[in-house]
């Protein structure tokens, strides 16, 4: 008999049970995040070559994004969004969306053993069972449609599962939450049309990005539960991106849910205030701070001279727990914006991150309970939940022939 290979040194090891732990809620919990922009990056970076952007192979420093990193931070579900900015023209902007959706179609179909095109929540936990990452698509503002509620129904049949009402700028229908008001009260006769064939469809109704009145329209109007996406509490972070405590209170009747984002000027207080100097200093300039673009370069001149304040875990962590505070915990979840935004917190950089934020969860006393509903079981919850009622309006009404002008 051979003799036994000798162990190897393991003296400068120590097993990390609360690791262990998440580790271990993860294979049962997976994160199910709301918003994350990689589909656009992979068109300013290769024009939706994923040849050339290599997600399985790994693209950090590129990307937030790829299929290791993704694998590491326990990520079993994302809606991808299919983005247009705000700023373009009603036609160009369903053009880029529709791009937008086949690059994510595209995508999948390239890694079939590691992501599944999912349109319902029994798509989401077949892939679980499979061990996929099942794949949502999430259309980033209204432009989208273009104010017509036919393209609103053909984005729904090419799998589109949410719309956000707004980006950056507003629509002739729905405020945005960095616009001027409209006049309309946050909801034009249309938009109200909007929520109510989303509704029927079961497409979610996305309140990141607009207005605190659109906020409150929509949810009077909703007969299914809303989501943000990828907000974060105004009481801890005081910027109009953000959720007042008077909306999150009222999630709890709806049912919907606010998915925590982790984006530096949207969680960390001095962060907004630089911002918000740097939006002014744009406007000096001529440069429109909602535009994406436009500001993202302003910013990165600005920065120069303005060092960026620091933003950390903990940062997040705050919010995630106010939002259960005043919401509930039933009615939070986790929408990181990665590859939207830039200098995410440390132990946050990337996809691989969530077990960091989840540990902390932890050591603050959150039971695995809370925890796997943080992760997904409340999207989960939130997507059967608007199948249902659309399956009760889909009988009692028919489709829209609602215009914009004639709501």
């Amino acid at each position: 008999m051979p003799a036994p290979t000798p162990p190897s040194d393991t003296s400068d090891r120590t097993s990390d049970p609360l690791a262990e732990r998440i580790a271990a809620l993860l294979e049962r919990h997976p994160v199910w995040d709301g918003h994350n922009d990689l589909a656009w990056e992979a068109r300013e970076q290769v024009g939706y070559d994923w040849t050339a952007l290599d997600i399985g192979a790994g693209t950090a420093g590129r990307t937030h994004t790829d299929i290791p990193r993704l694998r590491a931070g326990g990520v079993g579900a994302q809606f991808w969004s299919v983005y247009a900015p705000s700023d373009l023209p009603g036609s160009a902007a369903v053009t880029a969306t529709l791009e937008q959706i086949d690059a994510v179609r595209r995508m999948v179909e390239t890694w079939p053993d590691t992501f599944a095109l999912a349109l319902t929540a029994d798509d989401v936990e077949k892939a679980w069972a499979a061990g996929r990452i099942a794949s949502l698509l999430g259309a980033e503002g209204g432009q989208s449609i273009d104010s017509s509620l036919g393209t609103l129904r053909m984005l729904y049949r090419l799998g589109v599962r949410y719309l956000t009402l707004t980006h950056n700028h507003n629509n002739p229908w729905a405020d945005s939450a960095t616009g001027e008001p409209s006049g309309h009260g946050g909801l034009s006769e249309f938009g109200v049309e909007v929520v109510r064939e989303m509704n029927r469809l079961g497409m979610l109704v996305d309140l990141s990005h607009v207005s605190a009145a659109t906020m409150g329209v929509a949810l009077d109007v909703t007969e299914a539960p809303v989501m943000f996406s990828h907000s974060s509490a105004r009481a801890v972070c005081d910027v109009p991106r953000n959720v007042p405590d008077d909306v999150l209170a009222r999630l709890g009747g709806n049912g919907g849910l606010c998915m925590v984002t982790f984006v530096p000027g949207f969680v960390t207080p001095e962060i907004g205030a630089w911002r918000a100097e740097a939006a002014e200093a744009a406007r000096a300039r001529g440069v429109d701070p909602a535009s994406y673009t436009g500001f993202s370069a302003f910013s990165k001149e600005w920065e120069a001279d303005h060092p960026i304040p620091h933003t950390t875990l903990d940062d997040v962590v705050d919010h995630v727990e106010h939002v259960r505070d005043v919401a509930g915990i039933d009615h939070v979840g986790l929408g990181g914006d990665y590859d939207g935004a830039s200098g995410f917190a440390p132990g946050l950089e990337d996809v691989s991150g969530y077990p960091n934020l989840l540990a902390a969860l932890a050591r603050r006393g959150w039971s695995d309970t809370d925890l796997a509903k943080l992760t997904s079981g409340n999207m989960l919850r939130v997507l059967r939940e608007a199948e249902r009622v659309a399956g009760r309006l889909a009988a009692e009404r028919a489709p829209s022939t609602a215009r914009l002008g004639n709501a």
